[in-house]
């Protein structure tokens, strides 16, 4: 698998994950939303540049 279909498998995981956060938890909340979504995002790219970035 090339290296763009995993950052595109990625990506679509990050968004599959805000979006069921979104709507099974926080569906009201707007800045509780919000602050998680950023979380989640803080998370991914961590990950991201831990785990599956190539020198």
């Amino acid at each position: 698998m090339g290296k763009s279909a995993v950052s595109v498998l990625y990506v679509l995981a990050m968004v599959a994950v805000i979006v069921g956060l979104d709507i099974l938890v926080f569906r009201h909340q707007f800045w509780e939303r919000l602050i998680v979504n950023v979380g989640v995002v803080l998370v991914f790219v961590g990950f991201y540049l831990r785990f599956m970035k190539r020198p």
